[in-house]
């Protein structure tokens, strides 16, 4: 099943934009497929492909939960989660079993807890992919919903779940929305106006309106640390998720260039 891997990859890979991003990230996938160092290649094998399955599954298990939030399903919900499957480039029998997995999750009976758990177990409880994996379900409710109606509270929930504060949470959103209205909306979503961009702008660097210039340089300093590759390299992030390290490094500088203009810095 090495392809669960490649489509766990895929997932992760999407978060630095469409097609060019998943074929980046199916690298990541090798690290779910190859064996653990150290360990027996039986053994390591099981246990990466277990990560990886378990990655896979409760991706689109959640995704459907979400899509449910509000008690029903939208068709546009249901384009938002094809489009995650094409921009995977997964093969018929794999958009099989995702649907599979999506419908599970929209069920009434389907325990959105003990998945999480299950999933933050295997992982490790690795905050890079627990990251990844509530970026991914807010790309698909952006797409679907706009995160509008009781979705927000669910996702809240579950990444509460997997060990993030509300404020990642809101900068993970501001990133996503930022990146979006950057390619014109997705999703057929509009363009939002210059006043909502500047306000997103504040959102990825962590500050408001309030904030003096110098304060303001300080937290795009802080936030170019904190997502800088070569840091988190040294902290232990993989080499194939280092293009998506680049990709919210420059979304850190767009933001803060853009606060720069308009403020005269």
């Amino acid at each position: 099943m090495q392809w669960i891997g490649k489509a766990v990859g895929g997932v992760i890979g999407l978060l630095t934009g469409g097609p060019v991003g998943a074929a980046i990230g199916v690298l990541l996938g090798h690290q779910f497929d190859s064996p653990v160092p150290g360990r027996a290649p039986g053994a390591g094998s099981a246990s990466a492909t277990q990560v990886g399955e378990r990655f896979f599954r409760t991706t689109f298990q959640v995704m459907g939960h979400v899509a449910k939030a509000d008690g029903r399903v939208s068709e546009r919900e249901i384009q938002a989660a094809r489009a995650v499957m094409s921009e995977l480039r997964l093969q018929p029998a794999q958009v099989q079993v995702a649907i599979a997995c999506f419908t599970e999750g929209k069920a009434p009976q389907f325990a959105v807890n003990g998945a999480l758990d299950g999933l933050y177990r295997a992982c490790g409880g690795r905050a890079d992919l627990m990251r990844a994996f509530v970026e991914i379900q807010m790309r698909a409710a952006l797409m679907g919903n706009d995160l509008q109606t009781s979705a927000r509270g669910v996702l809240q929930n579950i990444a509460a779940r997997l060990g993030l504060g509300g404020l990642e949470f809101a900068h993970i959103e501001a990133v996503l929305r930022m990146h979006r209205n950057a390619q014109g909306g997705r999703g057929g979503a509009a363009p939002v106006d210059e006043a909502a961009r500047l306000a997103q702008a504040y959102k990825v660097l962590e500050c408001s309106p309030q904030n003096s210039n110098e304060e303001l340089s300080l937290a795009y300093r802080r936030q170019l640390s904190r997502h800088h590759p070569d840091k988190l390299k040294a902290n232990g992030l993989p080499d194939s998720m280092i293009e998506h390290a680049k990709e919210r490094t420059q979304q850190i500088i767009e933001a803060w260039e853009l606060v720069r203009e308009r403020r005269g810095i």
